[in-house]
């Protein structure tokens, strides 16, 4: 089971975020919370497999309580999805450099929602399909921003790891992936782990991140 921490300060949302998962054979919720204090407190207690955090809470926002479950000085981070009716850049960019594995809108859908748990679960990463675009442009640079210099890997990337680089940018998951180039999703995941260490990256987000700020992808 694929247990699920909710926090969001609305209880129509939590009430309709638990019945959609808790309505799937391999999810539970384990909890539901209104505020940020009790969203990290709750997390750090029942280590829940993924969190669902809304950005706006009393206490402390979403976007902090990501930061201290999942960011770069967590010694054993938790799997965050940020879940909101705010898409503006400033969030998403910010969430995802905080540890977030997903980025979606409210509105987005039961289906996305429950692929966004199971996505996180597995290892891989899902933003809502209408901020994907301006995500990546944000990532190479595009529309106006300066690109950022990017440092070189510790060790060359192999042609494979290349390879599965592009395709992870290009928002695909380990299973597609690996029918793509025709890998093993074990394989595909050796890939991964290895480009992490090689270019210091946290999760597939921050690969994708590097791959389109040094060209790799365009």
């Amino acid at each position: 089971m694929i247990r699920v921490l909710i926090a969001d300060d609305q209880e129509m949302v939590r009430m309709g975020f638990r019945m959609i998962l808790d309505a799937q054979d391999d999810i539970e919720v384990v909890a539901d919370v209104a505020d940020g204090v009790s969203a990290v407190a709750r997390a750090r207690e029942l280590r829940p497999d993924v969190c669902l955090l809304d950005i706006r809470m009393p206490g402390l926002d979403g976007l902090e309580v990501t930061r201290q479950l999942a960011g770069p000085d967590v010694t054993d981070p938790l799997k965050v999805v940020v879940v909101t009716t705010f898409d503006l850049d400033e969030y998403v960019h910010t969430a995802l450099r905080n540890g977030a594995s997903g980025f979606l809108l409210k509105d987005a859908g039961p289906a996305l929602l429950i692929e966004a748990v199971r996505a996180a679960d597995r290892g891989d990463a899902l933003v809502s399909p209408q901020i994907t675009v301006r995500l990546l442009k944000h990532f190479d640079g595009s529309e106006g921003k300066v690109k950022r210099d990017v440092a070189p890997p510790s060790e060359p990337l192999t042609a494979r790891e290349m390879d599965v680089v592009k395709a992870a940018a290009r928002g695909l998951t380990n299973t597609e992936i690996g029918a793509e180039l025709y890998l093993s999703l074990s394989t595909v995941k050796t890939h991964l782990a290895s480009v992490q260490s090689k270019v210091g990256a946290r999760n597939r987000v921050e690969i994708a991140a590097w791959a389109w700020r040094s060209g790799v992808v365009d």
